[in-house]
């Protein structure tokens, strides 16, 4: 049992590591039992869970081979472009295999349960963990008030249509904003008013004016690694922020989506400041794992939690059993955390290099993969677009982060979730070339 046991291990981390690679094909059985001395049923053994594992399959008369990835990838249909626009996660770096493993392992576990209604809360087994996995948050909260929800999408969808204690209906939001919440309450006429965040956060006497106004039900934020700023709250705003709402009966909607990315372990999310029941905090998983996961977790005031339940039961019965199973597998065996430890790094190296190249004097404490430039005044933003365009440099435009009729700055956003260190530096090098010679041009 034990050689096969260190075999398996061993064959595993070498396959995850990179050390053999996609497509390489494995030594004999013959060769792995000399090198373990141990018999060819015990590599056979080994080879056969790994091929249950979907990290190897077998030609016959062949060998062993580690198995390809088969996505199809738009970002590498182009080899010269420069994606600055999207923020789509880098595909290579999804957990695909292990994740394969434990969705085949969540149908032997589960079985039929998969295949019914379950409960518009979420499967109780993933609340479980999901609580554990909270804590490593800053979030302590009981299990009552943890749901499982299809994305935060979904969340704020509930959130937006519920009614509130405080019988208010207008929502607050930064500006600029998350854009698929302004879509959101565009399309379902919610009413809503901006409230302008900067590089130096917020204005706290303008949010305590709006607040006493009285009409706002709840404010939505991002105080880490704000989208698309790329800025962070301090813990000073954050604690003002939960006074404020303490004091004028409003909530607070935290999306924490990129939590996991957090290098500096003494920064903590609102809800960790918040003694009164007045934060409402939202995770994804889509940026760590994978976006087509959709599973995302609200963690609701008491008062709330059965509102949220009876609109999320007529929105869709239950979030999807199969990928509520497979997550909660994929966090209790430690995959997650494993699958964490070595995602942070390539980011984090990418988050180091868009830094470097754009001003090395002036970043934060706790950097992310997207940031954002103050534009000159005098900087035709529709040229620049296209003449960067015409370098196979792609950017997003802001316009579609902000409100309807708000204040809009002359903002560049630029996400390197899915480039390249290599490019970063070149592609911010077109930036600075295009800005330098709009200024020279305009003077």
């Amino acid at each position: 049992m034990y050689k096969y046991l260190t075999l398996l291990n061993d064959l595993e981390s070498m396959i995850q590591e990179g050390q053999i690679k996609e497509g390489d094909k494995l030594p004999s059985i013959r060769d792995l039992a000399d090198q373990y001395q141990c018999s060819k049923s015990t590599i056979i053994r080994a080879l056969t869970d790994l091929e249950k594992k979907h990290l190897v399959y077998v030609v016959p008369k062949s060998g062993y081979y580690v198995v390809k990835k088969s996505f199809d990838s738009n970002s590498e249909s182009n080899d010269d472009q420069i994606d600055f626009a999207s923020s789509a996660p880098d595909w290579h770096n999804f957990p695909y295999l292990d994740f394969q493993h434990c969705m085949n392992k969540a149908i032997d576990t589960y079985q039929k349960d998969l295949f019914v209604y379950g409960t518009p809360k979420g499967l109780p087994s993933l609340i479980k963990e999901m609580q554990k996995q909270l804590r490593k948050y800053q979030v302590f909260t009981d299990e009552e008030h943890i749901v499982i929800t299809s994305g935060v999408q979904q969340a704020l969808s509930i959130l937006s249509m519920m009614s509130f204690p405080n019988q208010r209906t207008q929502v607050l939001v930064e500006q600029p904003s998350y854009h698929l919440f302004l879509e959101l309450v565009r399309l379902h006429q919610i009413p809503a008013m901006g409230i302008q965040r900067t590089a130096k956060g917020i204005d706290l006497l303008e949010l305590e004016r709006i607040f006493a106004l009285g009409e706002i039900k709840f404010f939505y934020t991002m105080p880490r690694f704000h989208n698309p700023l790329g800025t962070s709250y301090s813990r000073e705003e954050k604690e003002a922020i939960v006074r404020l709402a303490v004091k004028y009966d409003v909530y607070i909607v935290e999306d924490d989506y990129l939590a996991d990315f957090e290098q500096d372990t003494k920064v903590d999310p609102i809800f960790s400041y918040d003694h009164n029941d007045r934060v409402i905090y939202l995770k994804s998983f889509s940026k760590i794992i994978f976006p087509g996961l959709r599973v995302g977790v609200v963690v609701l005031p008491e008062q709330l939690v059965d509102t949220f339940q009876q609109y999320k039961g007529i929105t869709d019965i239950d979030s999807s059993m199969i990928s509520q199973a497979a997550l909660e597998i994929y966090l209790k065996s430690g995959m997650f955390e494993k699958h964490t430890r070595r995602i942070r790094l390539p980011y984090i190296e990418r988050a180091n290099a868009l830094y470097e190249s754009l001003d090395p004097f002036t970043r934060p404490k706790s950097i992310c993969m997207h940031t954002h430039l103050i534009l000159p005044k005098h900087v035709n933003v529709t040229s620049l677009y296209r003449n960067l365009r015409d370098q196979n440099v792609l950017l997003d435009p802001i316009d579609r982060n902000y409100l309807a009729g708000t204040y809009k700055e002359k903002i560049l956003k630029i996400n390197v979730s899915s480039v390249t260190q290599v490019k970063i530096e070149k592609g911010v090098q077109a930036i600075k070339n295009e800005v330098n010679h709009s200024r020279n041009h305009y003077f």
